[in-house]
């Protein structure tokens, strides 16, 4: 008899159904049998960890139908197409999702990064961008904010796995625009939120407890978010500046050039640390 592994991070993919509808699922299986097949890769269940659950605690025999994939990533896609498309998700599951999709995507391309030009590179993943907006009917942009999305979410993830579901169950008042900075936050930082989550003392409105210093996470997220966004614009307008000169600038003028970009960092840093 074949030897059935479950993968973690497949299993954990999507949110574990609560218990009145596993419940209900329970009961059908053991009522009908499990009629629908578990479907494997390289023996690894991809789809139905919940029907394989059941009936190998019950001892119902069930069907198994084995997949194709060139790599873990494609298998990782298929699985988030299948369950985006079963399922009705919330919009920050949605968003999880799609950025999981794009994220496994430039994965899966990675590794033409050491073949081909860097140009031709981001090229590959503006065109994987658009065509994923395409397809679930999005903005390039929206694919962008929700890989960040997903990285902060799986941060979270690697700290506490219960956080992570407690998010994606949407049972935490944690904002998109907030959450999506977290993966930007220093690992101390993301350790004590994803606890806070997990023990319920996760709460921008109110203050902490036992007499500790309170600590409002949205507020210094979205702080982060002001501060990447002026950085973006002063480095932006530095490359704009050193690209309309000659490649034979002075050393002394490029140093002047970098050291007007630090001075303007710092005050921009002053101005952003007042605000906290």
């Amino acid at each position: 008899m074949r030897e059935i592994k479950i993968d973690e991070e497949f299993k954990t993919l999507l949110p574990a159904l609560n218990a009145e509808t596993y419940a209900r699922l329970e009961e059908n299986i053991l009522e009908h049998g499990c009629r629908d097949a578990i479907v494997l890769w390289n023996d690894i269940i991809i789809d139905g960890h919940n029907r394989y659950a059941i009936c190998t605690e019950h001892e119902i025999p069930y069907r198994t139908v084995e997949m194709a994939f060139g790599s873990r990533e494609e298998a990782l896609i298929w699985i988030i197409k299948t369950q985006v498309s079963r399922r009705n998700l919330t919009p920050i599951q949605m968003s999880y999702y799609r950025g999981l999709h794009y994220r496994t995507n430039k994965q899966l391309r990675g590794h033409y990064a050491d073949k081909i030009e860097m140009r031709q590179n981001d090229a590959l993943q503006g065109a994987t961008r658009n065509k994923l907006a395409e397809h679930y009917k999005v903005s390039p942009k929206t694919i962008e904010r929700d890989a960040k999305l997903s990285e902060s979410i799986d941060a979270v993830g690697v700290v506490s796995p219960e956080a992570k579901r407690q998010i994606l169950a949407g049972e935490v008042g944690i904002n998109k625009n907030t959450l999506g900075a977290v993966s930007t936050l220093p690992a101390d930082d993301v350790e004590k939120l994803a606890n806070k989550i997990e023990s319920g003392t996760y709460d921008k409105k109110r203050a902490e407890q036992d007499g500790e210093e309170s600590f409002d996470f949205d507020s210094y997220l979205e702080m982060l978010q002001r501060f990447e966004t002026e950085i973006n614009k002063i480095t932006e307008a530095l490359f704009t500046k050193l690209k309309k000169r000659t490649k034979t600038i002075e050393p002394s003028k490029l140093r002047t050039s970098f050291r007007a970009y630090i001075d303007m960092l710092e005050k921009l840093y002053g101005r952003m640390y007042k605000e906290t």
